[in-house]
């Protein structure tokens, strides 16, 4: 049985379903709104102009993320990178009644975390990949991606306290 090449329907459906949960990767991965948008937008260009090496369309999803890490980590590798931005206020879309000031800390401690770091916390934790997958999606070792999260948790750890980042977090 022959497998028929992805098409553009298929692929049209593959930013349908998986823009959201990109974006949202990338945004707290990047930690910038405008960032995030053109980072997703530039992985999901590179995922369509490779689409043809896309072996299955349930396969597509990862494909796209592990497009999106690579060209992250090429960001982070530019002499340009900042990883802090001034801004008078942070913009923060507030839903009524929710309690923001976890997510907010959250957030701040990430951007305290060095970009590989914190793409290696938001896959594990947020995307809730497994070691292997992480591993696979950065193109490193499980034991780089242990010992790595293992650093990036204690950093958590000492600037947002055990209340917020309990010691059993880590799988």
């Amino acid at each position: 049985m022959t497998r028929s090449s992805p098409t553009d329907e298929d692929f049209a459906a593959l930013v349908h379903a998986c823009w959201p949960r990109l974006y949202r990767t990338a945004y707290l991965i990047l930690g910038n709104a405008a960032e995030a948008e053109d980072l997703v937008q530039t992985a999901l260009a590179r995922t369509f102009a490779n689409w043809h090496r896309v072996r299955s369309l349930d396969a597509a999803p990862a494909y796209a993320r592990t497009t999106m890490m690579n060209v992250a980590a090429s960001w982070f590798r530019k002499k340009g990178w900042r990883n802090e931005r001034p801004t008078a206020t942070l913009p923060e879309t507030v839903v009524e009644g929710e309690d923001l000031t976890d997510r907010h800390l959250l957030r701040e401690a990430l951007a305290v975390l060095p970009p590989r770091q914190r793409a290696m916390v938001v896959l594990r934790y947020y995307e809730d990949l497994s070691v292997a997958e992480v591993a696979n999606t950065l193109g490193i070792t499980t034991g780089g991606v242990k010992s790595q999260t293992s650093a990036a948790l204690r950093r958590l750890r000492a600037v947002l306290g055990d209340d917020l980042l309990p010691e059993k977090s880590q799988s």
